[in-house]
Parts: C-alpha cells; structure tokens; sequence
C-alpha cells in the first residue's frame, strides 16, 4: 500500500514499475472504472520490456573454464 505525501503524491511499488517497465520520466494515465477502481495505464516506450534475468546475468563466478561447464552440465549425475 502506498501513503498520499502532503503534495498528493504516492511511490509506484517497485513490481509495478518493473512490470510496466517505468523509469523516471515515464508518462502514465489513470483511468476510472464505473465501480470506482482505477487503473494505471503506462504509455508504451516502444522498447521491449527489460529482462528479469537482466540482474544476474554474469554474476556466477566459479573458477571453471565454459568447457569445463558444459562438461559438468552434459554428464550423469556420477561426473562422466
């Protein structure tokens, strides 16, 4: 849940900017339903969604060579 500040603003929780791939300038629209919701509406950037991957891709840092790797991933569990 997010709090109204005393300028009437309110901090887009970060899995929403992320689904909607926001970033500081974005330009957003609301939109009220008959039933009172509202839906937040984000204009596209016409760039593809950033990667959930994107964070820990190349982070793995095990000492092995990528032969070594693709060994060790296309063997049986016993090592050969």
């Amino acid at each position: 849940m997010s709090v109204l500040t005393t300028k009437c603003q309110v901090t887009i929780p970060k899995s929403v900017r992320e689904l909607l791939d926001l970033r500081p300038g974005s330009k957003v629209e609301f939109d009220i339903a008959d039933d009172g919701r509202v839906y937040l509406k984000a204009e596209s950037s016409g760039r593809a969604p950033a990667s959930r991957f994107k964070k820990i891709r190349g982070t793995l840092k095990t000492g092995m060579t990528t032969d070594q790797i693709m060994v060790l991933t296309r063997s049986g569990s016993d090592g050969e």
